[in-house]
């Protein structure tokens, strides 16, 4: 047969081999045991199936460790940009929340005021230490007038001092040079709250050391003098010291409101009305006072009678 191969016509070997593959298919169709010797032949030919495929996988596998550098490169400098973005809109959404949580604190300090209120935002604090003040975005164009109360969610931060025509400059409670009338919520026994330079410490002066007052205690604006409006919450007792033979006690206190963290702030429009203003004390002169007409004619007729 391998002479047919190599000396027959073209002719001739492909009608060799039709009649082998019609005999193949005659005896796959009727001779069971062929099956058995294809299951064998295919065992011999999975060998060189594996080695026909390995110059695909071999050529696959360069490409990936020879993938240009450059492209590489690109290709994490934009996965980082990616990671930086959406990192960026995780602060965001973030900061967008507590934002949110605030706004809405403070919406439910507005409920408490009777007063009008104003939204305005923190945009300086002084850099002076000595000096708790805060600058804030509203001025005299806004309503702004000195004296007004500034708020937060969480109580009372201080007062405008000073104002211009589209800022203002406000002193926070815990300054040294601020006082602030209070009251305890639970009793009503009335002290006055004075800064100390601590931003976190108030001190009540004048406290007698029989006073109802103890750790734990609210104290709230008690509206004398017509500044700050009653009822807002300012402090919490922290501690009380009753020293034996000393008439006052020691009490300090925690400011309610957040003086070093809130952004957004409350102005209180509570204008000082007339009948609270100070009488206006006119001059005394000097002069000769003139006599009445009754007693000029009492005058007349006494000297009359002389």
């Amino acid at each position: 047969m391998a002479s047919i191969f190599i000396s027959g016509s073209l002719r001739t070997r492909f009608v060799v081999l039709v009649v082998l593959s019609l005999l193949l298919i005659v005896l796959d169709l009727k001779w069971s045991s062929m099956h058995q010797t294809r299951s064998y032949l295919s065992l011999l030919i999975t060998p060189l199936q594996w080695l026909v495929d390995t110059p695909a996988q071999v050529a696959d596998e360069l490409s990936d460790v020879l993938v240009d550098r450059s492209q590489l490169t690109d290709e994490n400098r934009r996965l980082r940009q990616e990671a930086l973005l959406l990192k960026q809109r995780v602060l965001q959404v973030s900061a967008l929340t507590a934002e949110n949580v605030r706004l809405r604190e403070l919406l439910n300090g507005r409920q408490r005021l009777e007063q009008d209120v104003f939204l305005t935002e923190l945009i300086g604090v002084n850099p002076d230490p000595f000096q708790h003040q805060i600058v804030l975005n509203r001025g005299s164009e806004d309503h702004a007038y000195v004296g007004q109360a500034v708020l937060d969610s969480g109580g009372i931060m201080g007062q405008v001092v000073e104002v211009s025509h589209y800022t203002s400059r406000a002193m926070l409670i815990t300054d040294s040079r601020h006082a602030i009338p209070v009251e305890v919520n639970r009793n009503g026994f009335r002290s006055i709250a004075l800064g100390n330079g601590s931003v976190n410490q108030l001190e009540l002066v004048h406290v007698p050391d029989t006073a109802d007052i103890r750790e734990g205690d609210l104290l709230v604006s008690s509206g004398l003098g017509g500044r700050f409006p009653r009822g807002y919450p300012v402090a919490k007792v922290v501690s009380v010291q009753r020293d034996p033979g000393e008439p006052f006690a020691l009490v300090k206190a925690e400011p309610a409101a957040m003086l070093n963290k809130s952004r957004h702030i409350l102005l209180v429009d509570m204008p000082p009305k007339a009948d609270e203003l100070p009488a206006v004390v006119e001059p005394v002169h000097s002069e000769k006072i003139k006599p009445k007409p009754e007693d000029a004619e009492s005058e007349t007729a006494e000297s009359a009678g002389e």
